[in-house]
C-alpha cells in the first residue's frame, strides 16, 4: 500500500478512500509543496478525528466542522430574507432539530439545501450532518453543509404528541406539556455578548407524574407576570435542557405558554417533617400552624432583603421555614394547606433544624383556609414573634424568634405557638363551658385548633385532621377544653 493508504487504514472516521485522497490532493496544493502526501494525508487524518464527536453534548461553539448522528425532532418552516447586495437573489434557511441520548441542537440549512430539507425529512429520522458550530440564539448550532439521510443508527429518542414530566429527558424538542403552576419568579433581564438585552423567568409545573422548572426566554418571560399558582397551562414547543444535574423546560420564540381550561392533579412527594436531617434538599408539605410578618433587612452589599418565618407541620412533627426574596410575599395563613420543594434542611435556633426556602425552591398553597388570617397582633402594632424575637438583619435565615404568639405579656401562658402548641386560647377559669371554632393546625394529642387571632387546646377523641374548620364545645380545663362535642 502507498502512504496515503497507510494513514487511512489508521483512520477512524466515516469517509471512503476516493474523498480521502481527494482531501489529501487539495492539502498538497493548498500548501503550495511545504507538504508531502503522507504529511498531508496525516493533517486531514487529525482534522477528521477531531471533527468526530461522541454526542450532540459535545459540540461547543469555535470547533471545526463537526460531523454527528442525530435523530429529527423537528423541522421548521422555510424562512426567505434578503441579502446585502441588491442584485442577489434572496437566501432561504431553514431550522432542523436534533438530538441523540447526549443532549438537542439546532442545526441551519440555508438556501438550496433549506428547501432540500424541508421536502425530505421527516421527524424521527436519524441523520448524519456534518458543519461548523456556533453560538446562537438558544444555545449553541451548527450550520449545515453536509447531510446524509440515510443513516441505519438506532438513536434511542422518544418522540410523542403530549409529554407528562416523568417522560422529559435531555434532548427533546418540540416538547408539549400541560402542568398545574406551583410557582412563579419575577423577570431578569441580563446582557447577551453582542450587546443586546434579553429577559429570562422561571415558572414551576407540576403534574400527576411529577414537577419541572420552566425557563422562558425574552418576551415569553413576561408570562411569568400574568400567570399565578394554581392556573392550568400547556407549554407549547419547549425544549429540555439540563441545569445543575436536573432536567428543565426552555421556551423561546417559537414556543408558548398558554392557560387551558383543564383540571391537573398535583400531589407533591413529601419527606415527613419527623426524618428530616441538616443538609438534605427535600420536598415537604403540611399545614400552616402560624406565619409571622414579612422582615426586611439589609445585605453586605447595601441591597435590601426580605424574609418572613412559617410554621409547617405534617403528621410526624412539625418545622420552621424561612421564605426568602419574592417568597415572602406569598399569601400564606394559619391553616393552609402547602407543599414546598427543594428546599435546604439547616441548623436553626436553640439547635431545633429549619428549612430554607430560597431562589431554587417553590411555595404552593394547596388549600387555603376559610377566615384565617396571620399571627395576632398587640395593641402596641406587633406581634408576638416580634415582641419575644430578634430581627435578622445580618441575612440569617431566623428573622425573629419562635417564641409566644401573643403580643400581650399578660396572655404569654394562653397562646403558645411554639412547642407543641398546648395553652387556651384565653385566660378561662376551670370548669367553665366554652365553645371556640378555629382550623386543625395540630391533629394529634392534643388537638390544636387556631382562628387566626388565638389558639385553642383540645382534648378529644375526634378524628380531625389537619386544615379542617370545626367548632368544640366543653369544660375548660387546666388550660385547655376537655371537648364533650366537636362539629
Amino acid at each position: 500500500m502507498g502512504e496515503i493508504e497507510d494513514v487511512y487504514e489508521d483512520l477512524d472516521a466515516d469517509v471512503s478512500l476516493e474523498e480521502f485522497r481527494e482531501a489529501v490532493e487539495e492539502k498538497v496544493d493548498q500548501m503550495g509543496g511545504l507538504a508531502d502526501e503522507e504529511t498531508a494525508a496525516m493533517l486531514i487524518a487529525h482534522e477528521l478525528d477531531e471533527s468526530e464527536v461522541d454526542g450532540v453534548a459535545d459540540v461547543e461553539p469555535g470547533m471545526e466542522d463537526v460531523e454527528f448522528t442525530a435523530k429529527v425532532t423537528g423541522v421548521g418552516e422555510v424562512r426567505t430574507f434578503e441579502r446585502d447586495g441588491e442584485e442577489e437573489e434572496d437566501g432561504q434557511v431553514v431550522n432542523v432539530e436534533l438530538a441523540d441520548e447526549t443532549g438537542a441542537i439546532r442545526v441551519t440549512f440555508w438556501d438550496k439545501m433549506a428547501a432540500s430539507a424541508t421536502e425530505e425529512l421527516a421527524v424521527g429520522d436519524v441523520i448524519a450532518v456534518k458543519g461548523r458550530p456556533k453560538e446562537g440564539y438558544n444555545g449553541v448550532e451548527v450550520n449545515v453543509n453536509d447531510v446524509d439521510p440515510d443513516v441505519t443508527d438506532d438513536i434511542d429518542v422518544q418522540i410523542q404528541d403530549a409529554y407528562r414530566v416523568e417522560d422529559l429527558s435531555l434532548g427533546l424538542s418540540n416538547v408539549n406539556l400541560a402542568g398545574k403552576v406551583l410557582d412563579t419568579e419575577s423577570v431578569r433581564t441580563f446582557d447577551r455578548d453582542d450587546g443586546s438585552e434579553g429577559k429570562v423567568a422561571n415558572l414551576v409545573l407540576g403534574d400527576s407524574t411529577g414537577k419541572v422548572r420552566v425557563t422562558m426566554w425574552d418576551d415569553m418571560a413576561d408570562r411569568a407576570d400574568e400567570l399565578s399558582s394554581g392556573n392550568a397551562v400547556e407549554v407549547v414547543d419547549g425544549y429540555v435542557r439540563e441545569r445543575d444535574g436536573s432536567l428543565e423546560l426552555h421556551v423561546g420564540d417559537r414556543g408558548a405558554v398558554e392557560e387551558i381550561d383543564e383540571e391537573i392533579e398535583y400531589t407533591p412527594e413529601s419527606t415527613p417533617i419527623e426524618t428530616l436531617e441538616i443538609g438534605q434538599t427535600v420536598d415537604i408539605s403540611g399545614v400552616v400552624r402560624s406565619a409571622d410578618p414579612k422582615r426586611t433587612f439589609d445585605r453586605d452589599d447595601g441591597s435590601e432583603g426580605q424574609v418572613r418565618n412559617v410554621r409547617v407541620q405534617d403528621d410526624t412533627g412539625d418545622i420552621r421555614v424561612a421564605l426568602w426574596g419574592d417568597k415572602a410575599d406569598e399569601d400564606i395563613a394559619p391553616g393552609d394547606e402547602i407543599a414546598l420543594t427543594d428546599v435546604e434542611i439547616q441548623d436553626g435556633w436553640q439547635d431545633d433544624i429549619e428549612a430554607s426556602a430560597g431562589w431554587q425552591s417553590t411555595v404552593t398553597v394547596l388549600g387555603e383556609s376559610d377566615g384565617v388570617s396571620g399571627g395576632a397582633e398587640s395593641d402596641d402594632g406587633t406581634t408576638g414573634l416580634d415582641a419575644f424575637g430578634d430581627d435578622a438583619d445580618d441575612g440569617s435565615s431566623t428573622a425573629s424568634r419562635d417564641g409566644t404568639a401573643s403580643g400581650d405579656p399578660t396572655q404569654a401562658a394562653a397562646t403558645d405557638r411554639s412547642g407543641d402548641g398546648g395553652g387556651a386560647a384565653a385566660v378561662t377559669a376551670d370548669g367553665e363551658e366554652v365553645e371556640f371554632t378555629g382550623t386543625v393546625v395540630q391533629a394529634g394529642d392534643p388537638v390544636v385548633l387556631d382562628d387566626g387571632e388565638e389558639t385553642m387546646s383540645v382534648e378529644t377523641d375526634a378524628d380531625v385532621r389537619l386544615g379542617q374548620e370545626v367548632t368544640v364545645r366543653g369544660t375548660a380545663a387546666d388550660g385547655r377544653i376537655d371537648a364533650d362535642d366537636v362539629f
